[in-house]
């Protein structure tokens, strides 16, 4: 039963996960208006020109220290930077801090052959373009009909050329593209727990420990056929927006032990100080050793929560 401002249940959880935070900053996070962060779209433009023109507009930027051509400003002018010529023209692309991060890790290079699985609405597919400076393959796949036409529109209104789209099962890929990509993004569907909003139930109306487990058995083939197509020596991310274990270490577990050997989790570097490493167990379970390498975004006032793997594939 769903009370007060989060679902009860959702709490308990949370702080087994997070069980040193304190509790009642944890679910404060829950009620922050984040700042409107933006990617700076190298495809079309610089920063350099970008950012005067949006200052001339009234609009005060704030650079992020830790992402390239990335800056923020208060929630309170995000209509005002839509209402921009750069943003009408797609010279800028708003995208949550926290969402930067796969890509970041996976860091893709100009002419690399990659693979964005569950690529819609298109955020992380032209950020992975701007990284490969347009060059490259770069395959966009998305199986909802509705969602892989507002893909493909943005990676148009972007200008990202070097993109092939498909609408088709993520799960086909394995078997359809064995060992083809240098590079797999899986951003995969989940629960969304790090977008709950306190007090706003539409934003957790269909959580449940079901909804998990449902979410859980799809992602497990999803990220089985992203290694299948993933060359050997080559990497793979795997990210979700949600907290839950059974999403997130358990799935990572699941595949690791499938692959026997051939797969393993890598350490990742970026300078996020919210940052903590994946569990070691949950409920009793333990995971693999490497699992331990993942990254749990911590929520905090500019960024939600997030979670964040890079697997290694040997021959």
């Amino acid at each position: 039963m769903l009370t007060g401002k989060l679902p009860p249940l959702f709490i308990e959880r949370l702080g087994k996960i997070f069980p040193e935070a304190d509790a009642g900053g944890l679910i404060e996070t829950f009620s922050f208006a984040r700042p409107v962060s933006f990617r700076v779209n190298t495809l079309k433009t610089s920063a350099e020109a970008l950012i005067p023109e949006l200052s001339r507009a009234g609009l005060s930027t704030q650079k992020v220290s830790w992402c390239p051509e990335v800056y923020i400003l208060p929630r309170k002018d995000l209509r005002a930077l839509q209402e921009t010529r750069a943003y009408r023209e797609g010279e800028l692309y708003v995208q949550s801090l926290s969402s930067l991060i796969p890509v970041l890790a996976l860091s893709p290079s100009p002419g690399d052959n990659v693979l964005d699985l569950a690529a819609a609405p298109g955020s992380k597919t032209t950020q992975i373009a701007c990284m490969m400076k347009g060059t490259g393959h770069l395959a966009a796949n998305d199986n909802n009909r509705g969602r892989f036409f507002k893909l493909k529109n943005t990676v148009e209104l972007q200008g990202a050329e070097n993109v092939e789209f498909s609408c088709k099962p993520g799960e086909c890929f394995g078997k359809q593209f064995p060992d083809r990509f240098d590079k797999v993004l899986v951003d995969a569907q989940c629960s969304s727990e790090g977008r709950f909003r306190a007090g706003d139930e539409a934003s957790w109306k269909f959580w449940k420990p079901a909804k998990i487990r449902e979410m859980s058995r799809k992602q497990k083939k999803l990220l089985l056929s992203g290694l299948s197509a993933l060359k050997p020596g080559g990497s793979l991310v795997y990210s979700t927006c949600t907290f839950a274990p059974e999403e997130n270490e358990a799935v990572l577990d699941w595949a690791v032990r499938k692959l026997a050997g051939r797969a393993e989790i890598c350490e990742i570097e970026f300078p996020v100080p919210n940052r903590t490493p994946g569990l070691s167990e949950w409920e009793g379970k333990a995971f693999h050793p490497s699992v331990k390498n993942a990254v749990r975004i911590f929520p905090d006032r500019e960024m939600e929560g997030f979670f964040i793997a890079k697997v290694a594939k040997s021959g």
